[in-house]
């Protein structure tokens, strides 16, 4: 017999998909309950690597360790990884199949992919007693309807309940509720068991009127009101909440063990990737971290971090064409701090061959490590463990870049030059004892009279970030009810609003 099931979609992209379906989760495993997290397909630069070698959303394991169990390629079958406006590559399984257009997928190949994600999540659903659904963006998406294999296409077709989150905070939830489901087909209307309101500041004694009113209007309850809450935007989906239109965004800072803070400066290049390799160093005392897009930025940064990114060409001539590449050359031979991470690793060598993801050829890079990278056809997909700076370290990869290291000192898979390091391991910070011994290193290179703080443990924060959002569903939603909807499948008899599209 399947386990129970739920799909959490959402009025709009960023109402809190994520983060409520992993709350769902890490209340149903403190109840006893053996839950997994599901997305039928993410798109997403923010990836991770699972322990067989597969690459999926980083979104879904963060919501498998909410659920306390290792993330499986069966929990997101289709990751799409933008390489422009139009074209991703298709990860299948947790393996590249090819890039495509957007016009070329919705064409026909997303619509052959639901019986892979409904297998797949019918082999979960047979070995857990709750399989929790994320969808994508809207189910009102009405253009892509036809083809949708991750909203109301994976409900209609493993008959899951569908709990609508929607954002108050950004207003008209009322409007973008009501109108989410009038848009929607009969049958797939059918599927809609009610609301849950996100990011609610204020009394919600004030909001309840107009709940009731929601009711008598759709006939659909709402099953609870979550307060806002910050900082828990944990592993989210993509960089264009630090990157668009040179956004910056400083860390909240707790007081330093030491003296003095230290100010870490990370590069918002286009089609950033896993940028979440600098959360473990924000969730150090006395870190400042930043995002940054202009040379000046980098002027009182002690450490400056080239992220990863899905076009290391692009990502290069961005730097070029900012000024930032002469400032991080110029960083480079002063000896100042400086962190190359996957593409931004490639990106300060020597030069790159690249006939496989920009497909430009020859293109210098920036020249202050002793590397050179050639692009490879096969991805590079792994969990490495080594060693550095006399500590443990563990890490993924996920790169087509081969990077071939002619000098400097060894540092992981990569290099140090001065205080130039570069490595293709994302994840890496997260070792505790690496990241102090990195930092103290960074400290005395920079001058500052800071200390990590000896305790800091990045997993542990992780588990109370992730207890948080177990407890805003148990304090603040109907879990009686809620259970009562994953437990028995499906609503039935619910009255319908006129749709607004065909099945």
């Amino acid at each position: 017999m399947s386990g129970g099931g739920l799909l959490v979609a959402g009025t709009t992209s960023d109402a809190g998909k994520s983060v409520v379906t992993a709350g769902i989760c890490r209340w149903l495993v403190r109840q006893g309950v053996k839950v997994a997290p599901f997305k039928a397909q993410n798109m997403s630069l923010n990836s991770f690597v699972t322990r067989e070698g597969a690459e999926i959303g980083r979104a879904q394991a963060m919501q498998a360790q909410a659920c306390r169990v290792e993330p499986t390629a069966l929990m997101n079958p289709v990751l799409l990884k933008p390489g422009g406006d139009r074209t991703s590559q298709v990860v299948l399984m947790g393996r590249p199949v090819g890039e495509m257009s957007a016009r070329g997928y919705h064409g026909g190949r997303q619509e052959r992919l639901l019986g892979t994600v409904l297998d797949c999540l019918e082999q979960l659903r047979n070995e857990y007693d709750a399989v929790i659904c994320e969808g994508a963006g809207s189910p009102a998406e009405i253009n892509l309807r036809r083809t949708d294999i991750v909203n109301m296409g994976i409900a209609r077709g493993a008959r899951l309940p569908v709990l609508v989150v929607g954002d108050i905070d950004r207003g008209g939830v009322f409007a973008s509720f009501f109108g989410t489901v009038a848009l929607l087909s009969p049958e797939d209307q059918e599927l809609v068991a009610g609301f849950l309101v996100n990011k609610f500041r204020g009394d919600v004694s004030l909001l309840e009127p107009g709940l009731e009113m929601l009711h008598g209007l759709t006939g659909r309850r709402s099953y609870g009101v979550l307060p806002f809450r910050h900082g828990l935007g944990i592993d989210e989906e993509d960089g264009l909440r630090v990157s668009l239109r040179g956004a910056v965004r400083e860390s909240e800072v707790a007081a330093p063990a030491g003296e003095e803070v230290l100010r870490v400066a990370v590069c918002a290049v286009p089609l950033m990737s896993n940028f979440t390799d600098v959360d473990a160093l924000a969730a150090e005392p006395g870190v400042v971290v930043r995002f940054v897009d202009r040379p000046d930025e980098l002027a009182d940064a002690d450490l400056v971090i080239v992220p990863g990114t899905r076009g290391t060409v692009k990502a290069l001539r961005w730097l070029r064409e900012r000024g930032l590449a002469e400032a991080l050359v110029r960083r480079a031979r002063d000896g100042r701090p400086l962190l190359g991470i996957c593409g931004g690793f490639q990106l300060l060598g020597e030069h790159i061959e690249d006939d496989v993801e920009s497909r430009a050829g020859h293109v210098d890079g920036l020249g202050v490590l002793p590397v050179r990278v050639r692009f490879a056809p096969e991805k590079t997909l792994a969990r490495p463990v080594g060693e550095a700076l006399g500590e443990l370290v563990e890490g993924y990869e996920i790169h087509h870049g081969v990077a071939d290291v002619l000098g400097g000192d060894a540092f992981l898979d990569g290099c140090r030059v001065g205080g130039t390091w570069g490595t293709h391991w994302h994840g890496a910070l997260e070792s505790d004892g690496f990241r102090r011994a990195f930092l103290r290193v960074v400290a005395e290179r920079a001058g500052r009279r800071f200390v990590p703080a000896p305790d800091t443990s990045f997993a542990a924060l992780r588990e109370e970030q992730l207890d948080r959002l177990g407890d805003l569903i148990e304090q603040h939603a109907d879990t009686d009810a809620l259970w009562r909807l994953i437990e028995s499948g499906a609503p039935q008899g619910l009255p319908f609003i006129p749709p607004g599209a065909p099945a």
